[in-house]
């Protein structure tokens, strides 16, 4: 289906964003919308931009390698480099600016590297509709000045994923994935053994066929989201079985599933609604 001309007026916007930027690193994570980000800055700065992709403990090793994937098939220049926000007690105690501290951290060590490569800019793959959530990630960005490229040019998630296909991207219709450590709820450490059963669950699921899922860690007990789609299937009884077989071994005492299905942010329902509207100091 060709593009509508809103949305190729859009692109016509983002493509003179970016090069209003100059020399660019841009925060890559290999989802959608910084997959698309980083392919799109490629094709209009060539050789003076460079994705960044922060490796810790709460980035699962399939988005890791996947991500690598998709760098390697378009061809765009890739640096890993390792991030220590789980140092940060901050960060540990797993509040609800848990979030900030994780991008505040990825931002100082893009910053960082930036000084060595001498790159103009760094920019992020936050887009329009992320304004009507709670992302505190999006005040670190703002402290630490970031671009936003596809908010710049008025890129809801849709068009993005539109865009996205009509490029021919892979990567345009993959299911959205926060961090590890969104699977923890508020208030529970987040520890390195916390992240890998976490990673482990979502891992089996995989290998399970499901596509569109969370695994949230709740302390004894796990709650699995399965997405609307696919629910029918994580309803029968012989797969049930094999979620309480697969999450017991990985020392959960009760296995749920949760009948809402698939949501992102879906921990952010047990925050107070003080700390979703606290300034961060």
């Amino acid at each position: 289906m060709p593009l509508s001309y809103a949305l190729v007026e859009k692109r016509a916007a983002l493509d003179q964003c970016l090069r209003s930027l100059g020399g660019t690193l841009v925060a890559y994570s290999g989802g959608v919308d910084s997959a698309f980000l980083a392919w799109a800055a490629h094709q209009v700065l060539g050789s003076k931009m460079m994705a960044v992709i922060a490796d810790s403990p709460s980035l699962s090793r399939a988005h890791l390698a996947d991500a690598i994937a998709f760098a390697d098939e378009q061809q765009f220049p890739l640096e890993i480099i390792a991030t220590n926000e789980l140092d940060r007690p901050e960060y540990a105690r797993n509040d609800g600016s848990r979030c900030f501290f994780c991008k505040d951290e990825l931002f100082k060590v893009m910053e960082d590297f930036s000084a060595t490569r001498d790159f103009d800019s760094v920019a992020y793959g936050v887009n329009l509709d992320d304004q009507g959530d709670f992302r505190p990630g999006q005040l670190a960005a703002a402290r630490h000045n970031i671009a936003a490229p596809l908010l710049e040019a008025k890129l809801t998630k849709q068009d993005i994923r539109d865009l996205a296909r009509d490029a021919g991207l892979r990567v345009w219709d993959k299911p959205a994935s926060a961090c590890l450590s969104s699977r923890i709820e508020y208030g529970r450490p987040v520890t390195r053994e916390a992240l890998s059963v976490v990673e482990q669950g979502e891992d089996a699921l995989r290998n399970l066929g499901f596509r569109q899922f969370r695994v949230r860690h709740h302390g004894d007990i796990v709650r699995i989201e399965i997405s609307p789609e696919e629910m029918p299937r994580a309803l029968n009884q012989n797969v049930a079985r094999e979620f309480t077989r697969i999450f017991k071994a990985l020392g959960f005492k009760f296995v749920t599933l949760d009948l809402e299905g698939f949501r992102s942010g879906s921990m952010n329902a047990l925050l107070p609604a003080d700390q979703l509207s606290r300034k961060i100091s």
